[in-house]
């Protein structure tokens, strides 16, 4: 049992030390079943690369060779770097960003060295997907010109020939071609939107010119269309609420609840829905931020409903039932397929066989703690403004006497979410008798569009009154000591954690990696996807100057009068180093007891084991000086 009372007698670095953590934040994506088997990327801290691996016959052979690594930066966070073809795979390099591909041979492994497709120095590739009947890839096209960054949907040949096939629209994502090639689907939106504020359902017939089959003004977002096995165009659509499968062609959706199926699609590439045969979906869905994943009939089949229940009851099988999150979901005729998490293993590549629902690990998936060291996530949630409520994780320490401190882990976007699945620095928080809350404060994805939406133009206010609530929630229940409270953030979650800082006095201290301080000296340098970003969490920077002066944790730096520690990458194009450092300076100026790590080789979010580790140390030593 663990929570109160329960003694740990092992030194905590001996069970779950920092460079343990470090190594752990290992992790899968871009599944495709293809060719007998299923390839996917895995990214290793250790070597800070994404390797292509092929499992075939429970054989698992690593595809690329020394001093490639798999990775997309289309719009900054990429998405979609690679794609079955005939013969073998295509993939983004991330050095130089262009399009390899490698053939597989009949042993499951790489037939010759990667083949440069593409060679075009100043474009960058993503959502890669493989049209058959062209022989071609289909992909999103990132040009960096002359003073612009303009955006397209691309045709590329095998051997290199490459064809404009959509352009004007400031972005683009999920182009999907019909079996035939005939008929060409894509999402599309412009500034000042982001994707899950409003977006365009578009198609291309060929012969015809484009049409706008859904999203014409700025009531929904759509993400991921597919087209099913009748060739049937399907799509993700929040006007109802929440983000869910809708057929375009025949105004069906699956059978299922009021709850979103996707996140915000900060990166390309996403598949949390898949159309199967005969009317029947696999689908992952949100239920409190915790996800599922099920079979399910189309809502207009009555067939299929009767087939599987008693006087047509709605066909429904949940699956993996361990699991509480689920991604790049693909299949073939014998197994689902999916990268599955849980609160107490590692990131998971999962096959379930279809006959029989059974679940079978082919990639990761290690339990890395065992149970009488492992804090498990239970639900919050606490009344917070006018009748609303913010969400979000509890993790109890471990072993502790008395109301534990806590961390309140912030994270990113800030349009983004938390998830109840095992977090290595969470594991090692809890483990030196720290609680940890992982906060799905209002703004974040996963709750529904007016959850998503909530955010707009409160952004450093809002987050700080769902922390301010949260602490009295917990401390009132006696899970807390609400007087040992630190807050810690990256990125968005970085700016979240100084203002909260500036706000809340009862803060002990807190942790800002590579976190915005100056938003408008971040709007100045951000890149096109972002660019209108901070007009919508915050306000026009001429009409609302003064919600900008109040809400700049640099100008609010005098505000600061507990400890604060802060990370940061010499690389960041982000959150640029001087961003971080003029903070710094503001309040030491003050005298305030400040650390600042400079990692020479890191960009906006670490990926080197041994920078992880040694932040995580960092972060730990000064908290532990403060309670």
């Amino acid at each position: 049992m663990q929570g109160v009372g329960c003694a740990v007698r092992t030194d905590p670095d001996s069970i779950w030390g920092a460079e343990q953590a470090a190594a752990a934040s290992a992790d899968f994506a871009e599944l495709h079943a293809a060719h007998g088997g299923v390839l996917w990327v895995a990214f290793d801290p250790l070597q800070a690369r994404c390797g292509l691996f092929f499992c075939c016959d429970g054989a698992v052979c690593e595809l690329t060779p020394p001093g490639f690594s798999v990775r997309s930066r289309v719009y900054e966070y990429g998405g979609g770097a690679c794609c079955a073809t005939e013969q073998g795979v295509a993939f983004v390099n991330e050095h130089d960003q262009q399009i390899y591909r490698i053939d597989i041979g009949l042993d499951g492994g790489a037939h010759g060295a990667p083949y440069l497709i593409t060679d075009q120095p100043h474009c960058r590739y993503g959502d890669l997907s493989f049209v058959s009947a062209w022989q071609a890839l289909l992909a999103v096209e990132e040009s960096h010109e002359t003073g612009a960054v303009v955006h397209r949907l691309v045709r590329i040949g095998l051997t290199g020939h490459r064809q404009v096939l959509i352009e004007g629209a400031d972005f683009y994502a999920a182009p999907v071609a019909d079996p035939s090639g005939q008929r060409l689907a894509w999402i599309e939106w412009d500034r000042p939107y982001q994707p899950w504020v409003a977006t365009r359902l578009c198609q291309r017939e060929s012969g015809e010119r484009t049409r706008v089959l859904a999203g014409q003004g700025s009531d929904q977002a759509l993400q991921q269309p597919r087209f099913d096995a009748q060739g049937r165009l399907w799509v993700l659509s929040d006007k109802a609420g929440w983000w869910q499968p809708w057929c375009v062609d025949v105004q069906a959706q699956p059978q299922g609840a009021p709850c979103d199926h996707a996140p915000a699609p900060w990166q390309l590439g996403g598949r949390t829905y898949l159309p199967l045969e005969n009317d029947e979906f696999l689908l992952t869905r949100f239920e409190q931020g915790r996800a599922v994943l099920v079979g399910c009939a189309m809502r207009t089949n009555p067939l299929a409903s009767m087939a599987n229940g008693a006087h047509g009851a709605p066909y429904e099988r949940r699956l993996a039932g361990d699991f509480t999150r689920f991604r790049s979901l693909t299949a073939d005729a014998e197994h689902f397929y999916c990268i599955a998490a849980a609160p107490d293993r590692l990131p998971t590549v999962l096959a379930i066989r279809r006959s029989d629902c059974a679940p079978r690990i082919l990639a990761g998936g290690e339990a890395p703690l065992s149970e009488d060291h492992l804090a498990r996530p239970q639900p919050f949630s606490c009344t917070v403004g006018e009748g609303e409520h913010c969400h979000g994780f509890f993790y109890s320490p471990v072993s502790t006497k008395e109301r534990p401190p806590l961390v309140i882990f912030l994270h990113g976007g800030p349009t983004s979410a938390c998830y109840p699945v095992f977090d290595p620095r969470i594991a090692f928080w809890t483990l030196r008798g720290f609680a940890v809350l992982d906060l799905n404060y209002r703004g974040s994805s996963g709750y529904g569009r007016a959850y998503r939406l909530r955010l707009a133009g409160g952004w450093g206010e809002l987050e700080v009154e769902d922390i301010r609530a949260a602490i009295e929630a917990l401390g009132g229940e006696g899970r807390i000591d609400s007087q040992r409270v630190f807050v810690r953030g990256g990125s968005a979650g970085g700016f979240s954690a100084l203002r909260a800082l500036a706000e809340l006095p009862q803060l002990r201290g807190g942790a800002s990696l590579y976190g915005v301080s100056d938003p408008l000296a971040l709007r100045r340098v951000t890149h096109k996807f972002e660019a209108d970003y901070l007009d919508w969490l915050i306000g026009d920077p001429q009409q609302d100057a003064e919600r900008y002066r109040r809400r700049t944790p640099l100008l609010q730096a005098d505000r600061i009068r507990v400890p604060v520690i802060f990370f940061q990458g010499a690389l960041d194009a982000v959150v640029v180093p001087s961003q971080t450092e003029t903070m710094v300076e503001a309040l030491r100026s003050r005298e305030l007891p400040v650390e600042y790590h400079l990692f020479a080789e890191e960009r906006h979010g670490f990926r080197q084991a041994a920078n992880l580790a040694e932040a995580l140390r960092a972060e730990h030593a000064f908290y532990r000086r403060l309670i």
